[in-house]
């Protein structure tokens, strides 16, 4: 071989052996910046929506994403799961959910049941809130509507975020998911559910007890309920969600008590039962017994200003409840020192009720 081809082979290995070390390098050198980008930059928060639980290839449906987060929380025997609704209005700090959640860690037997507990945000704020808070949190966005402010008893803003409510719940049976839904401004002061009836398929709480746990003549309260999920309840959610077309202008909780007697629902053979206000109470028809009481709502309340105040005082009841000797605690009758800002309106709120069953009884 000439001493030309010689010099010229040698100057091709070496462009080969060149070029192959640089294009190693660049891959070398972009692994390890991805790969500490990965390891040290902070992560992002989660978007409104809901947090990123799938690759980038794949985008769930929202029941997917609602079932993973419900599947984290629920209860392992039953597959039931606890569930309550938040808005930014009640998320602040010093706010009712703070009560809320203290309410389960100084209830008998009441904190072990957190880790069941999965709140659904109705805004970014409150989703953010739930997540410094508290473990189970779900992002329920609804398209075109508000729900970041209080909502006035009664109002558009009101109205929809009750029937956004139900359709919601009616989803969560479909995923074969038992739950106990509580309105947050309600304090857990016992384990409920060595209370609830172990045959019945839909119960709920009273904002009036007529004593009899069957009797259609009670007035309900939709802020308290058991539900088993089953092809009955699947079936009576729709029926309630559509119902609202039938009563327009009207507030979910009216509606089931329109309809609690609709001979479609009899035809279901849906199991209802009523649960007593000895245990589930609230400012309408307070639990007497502090010995029994499992909830306590601050029902027949306008105002969050009034509720904050009267669920900071049920509170303090309940806490000087617990510091009684126990031989004082069975024989004292204690008597809530509720109401207090919400006097005005539970005392018209239990008169019209009053007046409703009255009317009911005459019909019958």
């Amino acid at each position: 071989m000439s001493s030309r081809g010689s010099a010229s082979l040698s100057v091709r290995r070496a462009l080969f052996i060149f070029t192959s070390g640089f294009i190693s390098f660049v891959l070398f050198y972009s692994f390890v910046a991805s790969f500490s980008l990965r390891i040290f930059s902070f992560p992002t928060v989660p978007a409104v929506r809901f947090p990123n639980y799938f690759s980038s290839f794949y985008e769930p449906s929202d029941e997917e994403k609602l079932d993973i987060v419900l599947r984290g929380a629920a209860m392992e025997d039953n597959k039931t799961v606890i569930l309550t609704t938040l808005n930014e209005a009640w998320a602040a700090p010093n706010s009712v959910f703070e009560l809320f959640l203290e309410s389960f860690r100084t209830g008998l037997r009441t904190r072990r049941l957190l880790s069941h507990l999965v709140v659904i945000a109705l805004d970014e704020k409150a989703y953010r809130r739930c997540k410094e808070l508290h473990g189970h949190c779900y992002a329920l966005v609804t398209e075109g509507v508000d729900f970041r402010h209080e909502a006035y008893f009664m109002t558009p803003a009101y109205l929809k975020m009750m029937w956004r409510r139900i359709d919601f719940l009616g989803t969560v049976l479909e995923l074969g998911y038992n739950f106990v839904f509580t309105d947050t401004d309600i304090m857990w002061f016992r384990d409920p559910f060595p209370r609830f009836y172990p045959d019945a398929d839909f119960q709920i709480a009273c904002d009036l007890y007529s004593g009899d746990s069957l009797g259609l003549g009670n007035i309900v309260n939709g802020g308290f309920s058991y539900v088993k999920a089953n092809n009955r309840s699947i079936e009576f959610y729709k029926f309630w969600h559509s119902s609202r077309n039938t009563y327009p202008g009207h507030h979910d909780q009216d509606v089931l008590n329109f309809i609690k007697k609709d001979e479609y629902v009899k035809d279901l053979g849906l199991k209802m039962r009523f649960l007593d206000t000895a245990y589930f109470g609230g400012l309408c028809e307070p639990s007497k017994d502090f010995n029994l009481v499992c909830t306590m709502h601050v029902n027949c309340c306008l105002g969050l200003d009034n509720k904050l105040n009267d669920l900071k005082v049920m509170l303090a009841d309940w806490r000087n409840f617990l510091s009684l000797p126990p031989k004082l605690k069975r024989e004292l009758r204690i008597s809530w020192r509720v109401p207090q800002n919400c006097s005005i309106d539970a005392v018209l709120a239990h008169d019209s009720l009053r007046k409703r069953v009255q009317e009911d009884e005459g019909e019958e």
